[in-house]
């Protein structure tokens, strides 16, 4: 059962490390990926970097808990022995929104089953050891119509509790468009309120 209270990690950055296995070159390179498109913009990026390698074998992670989106491939190599393993190492990370491409580039020495599974699982671990790490947090979007008179101070009361405005709408009266965190929202709300005198119009999107 998932932990509710369990904070979401995500990458805050990339990485890439470099294990040599007989004479095998293993890179892995890791990064955050919130959607399919970008796990598939990374894993590219990569295949463009390194052309002349002989496999990019990859494993994305989108989402978190029971809500994930799942994607591997070996790549040319046997079925089971490199994405299989390295999404393995993803799922056992602990960490969502992620995608690893390991590239390997044949040094002419066969490893084997077992010898490629080890070689693909140690690379995604070390390149996962590697990667910095936050807490994903969600957020929520509001729509707030103001008089004009409460535009500054609201300016200093959104970015007091961590909202950012996102676009703005001046006509009778203004228009804001906030992500807050989610955390933040019912303080947020009886402040905007309290602030105003209830003339502030709040509105989840």
């Amino acid at each position: 059962m998932t932990d509710r209270s369990a904070p979401h990690l995500i990458p805050a950055g990339t990485a890439r490390v470099e294990l040599r296995v007989v004479n095998s070159r293993f890179i892995g390179s890791a990064g955050p990926a919130a959607a399919v498109e970008e796990a598939k913009a990374f894993i590219a990026a990569v295949r463009a970097e390194m052309p002349d390698a002989t496999h990019h074998v990859y494993a994305y992670v989108i989402g978190h808990g029971s809500s994930t989106i799942e994607g591997m491939s070996d790549d040319g190599e046997p079925s089971g022995t490199a994405g299989r393993p390295v999404l393995a190492v993803v799922r056992g990370s602990g960490l969502g929104d992620v995608v690893v491409v390991v590239t390997r580039y044949f040094g002419g020495t066969l490893l084997g089953t077992g010898g490629l599974v080890r070689a693909y699982s140690d690379t995604a671990k070390a390149v996962l050891a590697e990667l910095p790490r936050t807490e994903k947090i969600a957020r929520r979007r509001l729509r707030i119509t103001i008089p004009y008179s409460a535009y500054e101070p609201i300016q200093r009361l959104i970015a007091t509790h961590h909202g950012t405005i996102e676009r703005e709408e001046f006509a009778a009266t203004v228009t804001l468009e906030i992500v807050v965190p989610d955390a933040n929202v019912a303080a947020l709300t009886g402040a905007l309120r309290t602030m105003t005198a209830g003339q502030a119009q709040i509105a989840a999107e």
